[in-house]
């Protein structure tokens, strides 16, 4: 099961993400969201994840060109698009070089597919994301193949449930590993993974 933590601001979220065998660690450029770091401080961040942890930036608003600039920059590994970008866009990340998921909504996208806009993986979200709100996991009849991850409400008493239910490629949390709103909880951390891991899914 492929585990990413998303959200972190500091050096210590990234070596408690790492210790608990995260597979992935993402950060948010998104001014609006209250787990927003700016570029200069993502590097830094970036620079301290552990081989083999993906780095990952998200944005939800930057041009998609911009966008893949400022991860190459920071020297990450993945660039996250969330919401309206179009398959145009996707081509132009990897016109520069730059490895793309996907995040969208099963609002957004009733019928999602992995790779529908040229993306490796897909992350399925709340409509809301970022909100901790959980959503109806079982309108995924059938879920889509390939590298997906589901979130949108995952914590670490729900995530087992949650993959033995829909069986994902991967899950992916933030909210739901936080003391207060923006803020991570090092011990949910490593009590996420750890239950993600417990299930046996093949």
């Amino acid at each position: 099961m492929f585990v990413k933590v998303c959200g972190l601001r500091s050096v210590d979220d990234v070596r408690a993400a790492g210790a608990a065998g995260a597979d992935a660690v993402g950060f948010v450029l998104h001014p609006a969201s209250p787990r927003y770091v700016d570029p200069e401080l993502a590097r830094e961040l970036v620079a301290h994840v552990p081989e083999p942890v993906l780095s990952v930036v998200v944005v939800a608003e930057h041009a998609a060109d911009d966008a893949a600039r400022i991860t190459r920059e920071i020297g990450a590994d993945v660039l996250q698009l969330h919401g309206g970008y179009t398959a145009e866009d996707f081509a132009r990340v990897a016109g520069r070089g730059v490895r793309s998921w996907r995040a969208t909504s099963l609002a957004d996208d009733p019928q999602p597919r992995v790779g529908r806009f040229g993306e490796e993986a897909l992350l399925l979200d709340s409509p809301r994301a970022g909100s901790g709100e959980t959503w109806d996991v079982e309108a995924l009849d059938p879920p889509p193949a390939g590298h997906w991850l589901l979130a949108g409400g995952l914590d670490p008493d729900n995530v087992a449930g949650a993959i033995r239910r829909i069986r994902p490629w991967g899950v992916d949390v933030s909210s739901g590993v936080e003391r207060t709103r923006g803020v991570k909880d090092h011990s949910r951390i490593a009590e996420f993974v750890a239950a993600a891991r417990s299930v046996h899914t093949r």
